[in-house]
């Protein structure tokens, strides 16, 4: 459960971090600061919603959730990925703000927040580190952010400090706002592709195809779906029409299929000349059987 506790570590860190920041950025004045808050306590509201529901996507399957709880996961991600990307936007639009209308900046507590902000969020990162769900990837995503960010601020309350030049302020804001915004549309786009089950990155179905082909015993495959739940367990079912001069066919085709990365498939076995009744399967039949409907 290692997993779970990292995120709960984060969760607390990153709250209490986030309230002593807003409050330093009121104090010193500055939106880089006060943006930055915004964005931690979004970030922590995410995190904690990822933390209940990855706690939940450890459950086993059972009866109302035969694939198991691991969509759960999925979800937290989707939701830290949408908080993100709105409060990406809100920073911009307050920094554009800022950069119509400059105000007066305590550059010395800046700089102390700064610090402060890079160390936090730099053991927040550490703890993340270690997790491979997509929604611990999108808590460590925010965590290397949270301190991308403050090393951003650290460089422009220096430089600030000694040109007192204000729009670095807000500049900065939108830069690390547009990193967040890009890398939260990239995340979006694999959590979308993970609900709409497209075929899994790194996976080829034709290449399959031939590998399974090229198995003793085996006439033809078809139907062949491939899908993943979190995007690191994958699913297979497929057809497979059989000479049956194999008896462990099914071993060797899930083999096959383990060696490209799917670890749990469904195989249906079919004789030479049973119509599979799944329309689209007779197309793979010689022309000869595809004019009698066996019904």
């Amino acid at each position: 459960m290692k997993t779970d506790k990292n995120i709960l570590i984060a969760f607390i860190l990153n709250l209490g971090f986030s309230i002593f920041e807003f409050i330093g950025g009121t104090i010193t004045n500055s939106v880089a600061i006060i943006s930055d808050s915004i964005h931690d306590i979004g970030d922590s509201m995410s995190i904690g919603v990822s933390y209940f529901l990855e706690k939940k996507s450890k459950k086993k399957p059972d009866n109302k959730y035969t694939y198991g709880y691991i969509r759960y996961s999925v979800i937290g991600s989707l939701i830290t990925t949408i908080i993100l990307i709105i409060g990406s936007i809100f920073v911009i639009l307050s920094s554009i703000k800022r950069i119509m209308n400059p105000v007066g900046i305590n550059y010395n507590g800046m700089i102390l927040f700064a610090v402060i902000g890079v160390l936090v969020n730099f053991l927040a990162a550490y703890f993340t580190k270690s997790g491979h769900s997509l929604n611990q990837k999108s808590v460590n995503l925010h965590m290397l952010e949270d301190v991308l960010g403050w090393v951003v601020v650290l460089i422009g309350a220096i430089i600030m400090r000694f040109t007192d030049l204000r729009i670095i302020d807000p500049i900065l804001s939108i830069l690390v706002a547009l990193f967040i915004f890009i890398n939260s549309i990239k995340n979006l786009k694999i959590i979308i592709d993970l609900f709409l089950e497209k075929t899994p990155k790194g996976i080829n179905i034709d290449e399959l195809k031939q590998h399974i082909l090229k198995i003793k015993g085996v006439k033809n495959v078809h139907h062949i779906h491939v899908w993943s739940l979190d995007g690191y367990n994958n699913y297979a079912t497929i057809h497979i029409v059989e000479e049956g001069k194999n008896k462990n066919i099914k071993e060797l085709v899930k083999e096959e299929l383990k060696e490209h990365g799917i670890n749990h498939t469904t195989i249906e076995l079919e004789k030479e000349g049973e119509i599979c009744c799944e329309e689209e399967c007779e197309i793979n039949l010689d022309s000869k059987t595809i004019h009698h409907h066996h019904h």
